[in-house]
């Protein structure tokens, strides 16, 4: 005999390791998805683990199993709107198009991260409750955000797709704007979000972009016929 223990179906009574890992990925995601609904609901600072424990219907010490404190759950709810968007500035840098278009793009993946509760994580929570080591790396994810927008900008000013403006603050101006949609977005609203972000990238970009003026070459220009005077 090996001593390997087996059920009577001839199936090990043991979960494979496969399945405990997905299990256990699952009732993690669990985790952040009730929290960051709670920290959006009634603050980070008026939510306990106390209340994440008892919307999952579970003891609190069983959090623990996942996380090692609320800063940290607070953390990883940042950290997925951040590779969220991350991952589309990637996607977007790869494509072709004009600074322009990549601009607009840009908006519309922003402005819809803008209206899940990890992407209102971005903007709704005070880094100051993160440690230090973590309010490092969320610095220098803002930065890349930023310097996303700046650079669209930039190379749509060269292409001839912008018009000439200061790139830092168009880019504030736009972050800014795009920002606040995670603090007043709510579901079920007149507009879903999709429709809301194609808004968005066109009412921001419409001052700095350089409307096309094609000459119509096919056609000549009409001369207007001298009137002959009338001789009496």
């Amino acid at each position: 005999m090996d001593g390997s223990a087996s059920s009577p179906n001839g199936q090990s009574p043991w979960m494979p390791f496969e399945s405990r890992r997905r299990a256990r990925d699952e009732k993690r995601e669990a985790v952040l998805r009730t929290a960051v609904a709670l920290f959006l609901e009634q603050g980070y600072h008026g939510t306990t683990l106390n209340h994440v424990a008892e919307r999952l219907n579970i003891t609190k010490p069983a959090l623990y199993n996942y996380f090692r404190g609320k800063d940290e759950i607070l953390y990883e709810c940042w950290a997925i709107g951040a590779e969220h968007v991350d991952e589309r500035i990637d996607d977007i840098a790869a494509t072709g198009g004009t600074g322009l278009e990549k601009l607009r793009k840009l908006i519309v993946s922003y402005a819809e991260t803008m209206t899940t509760d990890y992407g209102k994580s971005l903007v709704r929570f005070d880094v100051r409750d993160l440690t230090e080591h973590n309010r490092k790396i969320v610095g220098l994810a803002k930065k890349k955000i930023d310097q996303a927008f700046r650079d669209y900008i930039g190379q749509g000013i060269k292409d001839g797709s912008i018009r000439p403006c200061d790139v830092k603050l168009s880019a504030f101006a736009i972050a800014g704007s795009l920002n606040w949609i995670g603090h007043w977005y709510q579901p079920g609203g007149a507009l879903e979000a999709e429709a809301i972000a194609k808004e968005f990238a066109i009412r921001l970009t419409e001052g700095l972009a350089i409307k096309s003026t094609r000459k119509k070459a096919d056609k000549p220009p009409v001369r207007k016929r001298k009137s002959r005077g009338v001789s009496g």
